[in-house]
């Protein structure tokens, strides 16, 4: 059975360097609790690290879609299903991140943790890590603005 989460915060600084930001993935594992690695292969392929629960899991990904300040679409590659998309809206606030995932646990621990909701709550920390990293900062780290459409 698939386990979806879904998280959202605003972050106090504009679309374009929000966004920006998040086209920087090797910048992920300082925000990211359980991503420990990420190799940006091409403009559409990376490679994860991650640890949850103990558990060490390695993947591809590919990015199925992807629109400059409004969304990024990823699907897994192989056997191991893990999906998601991250989508940008300007406030009056700063930008809004929306973040929904999917995947498939696997043994016991993640299963229990998905049980649990511990997979939505490090999703929320996650996030929370973001807006500080950005709201410190105020500007991405680079960027990346290319177009990539449903593949």
């Amino acid at each position: 059975m698939t386990t979806q989460v879904s998280a959202s915060t605003v972050v106090d600084v504009p679309i374009n360097e929000v966004y920006d930001q998040w086209t920087q993935f090797e910048d992920f594992p300082r925000f990211m609790s359980a991503v420990k690695r990420v190799e940006q292969i091409d403009d559409v392929r990376t490679h994860w690290d991650v640890e949850v629960g103990g558990v060490q899991r390695s993947f591809y990904a590919t990015i199925t879609q992807q629109e400059p300040d409004r969304l990024i679409r990823w699907e897994s590659e192989g056997d191991k299903m893990h999906n998601g998309e991250v989508s940008f809206m300007a406030t009056g606030e700063g930008t809004k991140i929306s973040l929904a995932m999917e995947w498939m646990p696997e043994g016991f621990v993640e299963s229990t943790g998905a049980m649990l909701n511990l997979d939505k709550r490090a999703a929320e920390k996650d996030l929370e890590r973001f807006r500080e990293f950005m709201q410190e900062r105020g500007k991405a780290t680079g960027a990346w603005r290319g177009r990539i459409e449903d593949t």
